[in-house]
């Protein structure tokens, strides 16, 4: 186990430090309800995270993601498709990014984040967890790498938590200092907001380029083994 987890720490890393839901949650808290409303939205985050990858788990199951403890072919097919979306998607993010970064322009429907119902945010955690382009690959690949290790069912339910946890520290740090953090919050999760709106494009351009490398070459090693 201690292998697979060594494996899908880089994925649970990447999903934890995703700009932009780290912006979004910062807009949640500095609505009205802010401790209910990030409340919500991280718990719909850690849903969304949660659900994808046990239906990856399910999916990979009963069709054989690991035979004789080497990943099954279709595992590795998915792997290298989910490098070349992710390749792909980092060179067209790096090809996007402002050249002055102060330029950055956050996207419109985080404009409307304070106008939202507390079960709406919920569903925003949910759906930037579960059906971000960005997140949704990198949940997959990490699932499908604990799904194709032969561990017992167990161990599996294990693994996905711990890389849900992960996953989730990149919205647990902000909602601690909002909600310990007294009057000095405000100001620290604007500035963290304004950096990370800035280098979003980039940030997330490097990591996507990088892991979908690993993925290739995940991929390429089950197929050619």
């Amino acid at each position: 186990m201690g292998a697979v987890l060594g494996d899908v720490l880089g994925f649970a890393a990447a999903v934890a430090i995703s700009p932009l839901p780290i912006i979004a949650l910062i807009l949640v808290l500095a609505t009205p309800r802010g401790s209910l409303n990030g409340v919500l939205f991280t718990l719909g985050w850690v849903l969304g995270l949660s659900a994808l990858g046990a239906v990856m788990l399910a999916v990979a199951s009963p069709t054989g993601a690991s035979t004789h403890d080497h990943p099954a072919t279709w595992v590795g097919a998915l792997k290298l498709a989910l490098g070349l979306l992710l390749v792909l998607f980092g060179a067209r993010q790096w090809h996007r990014r402002p050249k002055d970064p102060s330029q950055a322009q956050l996207p419109k429907w985080m404009g409307a984040i304070d106008s939202l119902a507390p079960a709406k945010l919920f569903g925003l955690g949910l759906a930037l967890a579960a059906l971000n382009a960005k997140n949704a690959p990198l949940t997959i690949a990490a699932a499908a790498t604990i799904g194709s290790a032969g561990l017992p069912v167990g161990q599996q339910i294990a693994a996905l938590a711990i890389l849900v946890v992960i996953a989730t520290l990149g919205l647990l740090v902000p909602l601690g200092v909002f909600l310990l953090g007294g009057e000095k919050a405000k100001a620290t999760l604007g500035s963290w907001k304004d950096w990370a709106a800035q280098h979003n494009v980039a940030v997330m351009a490097v990591l996507f380029f990088v892991l979908g490398l690993k993925l290739l070459g995940d991929g390429i090693g089950i197929l050619t083994s």
